[in-house]
C-alpha cells in the first residue's frame, strides 16, 4: 500500500512514528475524449488569450485574485518559505472528543495509520485508549503543503486518520434557498412516512450497495470489446525511405527532362558565326 505521508503523532508525552496510506479510492471508469474523425486522444494546452500562444510551465506564476482581474503575485520563494516553516511532520493530538459530536459534513478524506519502525507498542496503546474511552483524537497535520484539521479514531483493528474541514470551509445552511418551515408538515402524512421508515429500517451492510451505473458501463465496454467494436488511434504517416527515394528520383527526372528541352548555348553561338 502506497505511503502518502510519513512522520509521527503524539498525545501527551507518547510519540508514535507512523505512515499514512489512503483508505479509499475512486473507482470511477475514466473515459477519454477522442477526435471523432481519426480517434486520436484530445490534448489540452495552456494558452494565453492575450498573447495567443502556448505558455510553458516555467513562464507561469501563481497569484491570488483579490477582486475581479486584480491579482497579488506570489513568488515561489515566498511559498517555499511558508512551506518550510509549516513542514513539521510531528502531529500532536490537541483534544479528545466523542465521534457523535462531529457532524458528517465536516469529514473529508480517510487515511489508514500504520506504525513505523519501533512504533508498534505506542500505536497499540493509543488504539486501546481510544477503544476504552470511546473517544476520538482531534489533531492538526500538514499534508501536501496544506494544513488540515483531522481526527484519529479506531477502525476495526487499525487507527484511522480522517481529515476534516475547518469551520469556515463549511457553508452556512442559512444561505440555502427555499427551505420550508415545520408548519408545512401534515400529521397524517408524517405518520405514514414514519411507518415507511420503520418498514425500510435495517442493519447497515455496506457490501450490499453497489455502483450499478459503473457495472452497466463496464459490461457495455466488455460487450463492445468482445464484438470487436473498437477503434485505434490513427498514427501520423511518416515518409518512408522508399518514398523519399521515389520523390528524389522524380525530382531528378524532372530536372533532367528540363535540361534536355533547352538548346546548348555554344551551338547557337556557332550557328550565328556561320551566318
Amino acid at each position: 500500500m502506497h505511503t502518502v505521508w510519513k512522520g509521527s503523532i503524539s498525545f501527551g508525552l507518547v510519540n508514535i512514528p507512523i505512515k499514512l496510506h489512503s483508505a479509499t479510492e475512486n473507482n470511477d471508469i475514466k473515459l477519454r475524449q477522442l477526435h471523432k474523425e481519426c480517434h486520436s486522444p484530445i490534448s489540452y494546452q495552456k494558452v494565453c488569450p492575450i498573447c495567443d500562444k502556448e505558455v510553458k510551465n516555467e513562464d507561469i506564476v501563481k497569484a491570488y485574485e483579490y477582486t475581479k482581474n486584480k491579482f497579488v503575485v506570489l513568488d515561489e520563494e515566498d511559498l517555499e518559505k511558508l512551506k518550510k516553516e509549516n513542514e513539521d511532520k510531528a502531529v500532536e493530538i490537541i483534544d479528545f472528543v466523542k465521534l457523535e459530536e462531529i457532524d458528517p459534513i465536516y469529514f473529508e478524506r480517510s487515511y489508514f495509520m500504520a506504525p513505523d519502525a519501533n512504533g508498534g507498542k505506542a500505536y497499540a496503546l493509543l488504539r486501546k485508549a481510544l477503544q476504552e474511552s470511546g473517544k476520538i483524537g482531534v489533531a492538526k497535520i500538514i499534508i501536501r503543503s496544506k494544513e488540515q484539521l483531522a481526527v484519529v479514531r479506531v477502525y476495526k483493528d487499525a487507527l484511522l486518520m480522517e481529515t476534516i474541514h475547518f469551520p469556515d470551509e463549511v457553508r452556512n445552511v442559512q444561505d440555502v434557498p427555499n427551505i420550508p418551515d415545520e408548519g408545512t408538515v401534515v400529521k397524517k402524512e408524517l405518520d405514514t412516512a414514519l411507518l415507511l421508515v420503520e418498514q425500510l429500517t435495517t442493519v447497515f451492510e455496506p457490501d450490499k450497495y453497489t455502483d450499478e451505473y459503473r457495472t452497466a458501463l463496464m459490461e457495455l465496454i466488455e460487450e463492445k470489446k468482445a464484438g470487436n467494436v473498437t477503434v485505434a488511434k490513427t498514427e501520423k504517416q511518416a515518409i518512408s525511405p522508399s518514398n523519399t527515394t521515389d520523390l528524389m528520383a522524380a525530382l531528378q527526372a524532372s530536372l533532367d527532362k528540363t535540361k534536355k528541352k533547352k538548346p546548348a548555348p555554344r551551338k547557337r553561338a556557332a550557328a550565328k558565326m556561320k551566318a
